[in-house]
């Protein structure tokens, strides 16, 4: 009888899905110019509300729509702060920015009169850009502690080392920054940890073979091991057009083609069948002034061509996802 208990203990064991390691909330879905819902996800442990975020194209309305759908919130009692409130001042503990273009960083500008102390972590060329563009006298205010004077000093201004791991402030993950190549633009991949769990976000990149860069396979050969060993619990990779976009208008995005080349090289560096049932969330699809959007046909084209066995899921604003 004890050893067919055992047994059965062991098969429940070895059947039961693993444990969360990460929440992520989508604040914002999309890239170009859909306002309102532009890049930017909230992550953190599963069960420690500390977050920071990928990217933080849209804030406020992000949250807004995430407290309208019960995925972020309540508020504690007597914070006298809303939901949305709450979430901005005190879960969120840092941004994770990738470049400087206004559909990553906009919800961060807009933001700032109101958010509470924290760091912007990015490569120092994304810093610079952030400074020179926004963060000064004319376009808006300084709130960080670097640049133009008169310096508010609400944000600290961390510089990321290209493959070092940097602890996330006040967190419990780190991060490590992988540049990558988003036309004439350094943008980042940033693999947030926690314990020996990760969690790989790309900003807007274009495909190595449309580059004429390795910057991709630099970062695909980094976690390939993670990979290997089921430790790396998902991938948030931009996939901004349809496949029949013609390389020289891709302007440093990708497309399903390219983003299933590039899953290909990552598999044979990890090994054969290594990504089956990985998560990869395809997000920065470009709102097209069209009567129809493109998530359908880009959902479709990389379900043909999945045979890696990775579960491709398209974000919807205020969702939140555990991996």
């Amino acid at each position: 009888m004890k050893a067919a208990a055992a047994l059965l203990a062991l098969l429940a064991t070895a059947s039961a899905p693993a444990p969360s390691a990460f929440d992520m909330v989508v604040l914002g879905a999309r890239g170009g110019i859909e306002d309102g819902n532009l890049t930017a996800f909230m992550i953190h442990p599963h069960g420690d509300a500390r977050a920071v975020t990928c990217d933080a194209g849209t804030l406020v309305q992000g949250l807004r729509v995430a407290a309208t759908k019960g995925t972020i919130g309540p508020a504690p009692a007597g914070s006298g702060l809303s939901p949305v409130g709450y979430a901005l001042t005190h879960d969120i503990k840092g941004y994770l920015i990738s470049h400087a273009h206004l559909d990553h960083v906009g919800g961060l500008i807009v933001a700032s009169p109101d958010d509470s102390a924290k760091p912007i972590y990015a490569l120092p060329s994304v810093n610079a850009e952030i400074l020179r563009s926004y963060f000064r006298n004319g376009p808006w205010s300084n709130f960080t502690d670097r640049g133009e004077p008169p310096r508010l000093g609400k944000y600290h201004v961390a510089d990321l080392v290209p493959g070092a791991t940097t602890p996330l402030a006040d967190t419990a993950m780190t991060v490590t920054a992988y540049p990558l190549q988003h036309g004439a633009l350094e943008s980042t991949a940033f693999l947030v940890e926690h314990g020996q769990d990760g969690l790989l976000c790309f900003g807007d990149t274009g495909a190595d073979s449309v580059e004429h860069s390795d910057k991709l396979r630099q970062v695909w050969t980094a976690v390939a091991e993670r990979v290997r060993a089921k430790r790396l619990k998902a991938i948030v990779i931009e996939v901004s057009f349809p496949s029949e976009r013609p390389d020289d208008k891709l302007f440093g995005h990708l497309t399903p083609r390219l983003l299933l080349a590039e899953l290909h090289t990552l598999e044979g560096l990890a090994g054969k069948g290594s990504l089956k049932g990985l998560p990869v969330v395809v997000s920065h699809i470009k709102y097209a002034l069209t009567d129809v959007q493109p998530q359908a046909k880009i959902m479709a084209e990389l379900a043909a061509g999945n045979d890696l066995g990775v579960r491709f899921l398209l974000p919807e604003q205020g969702q939140r996802l555990r991996f």
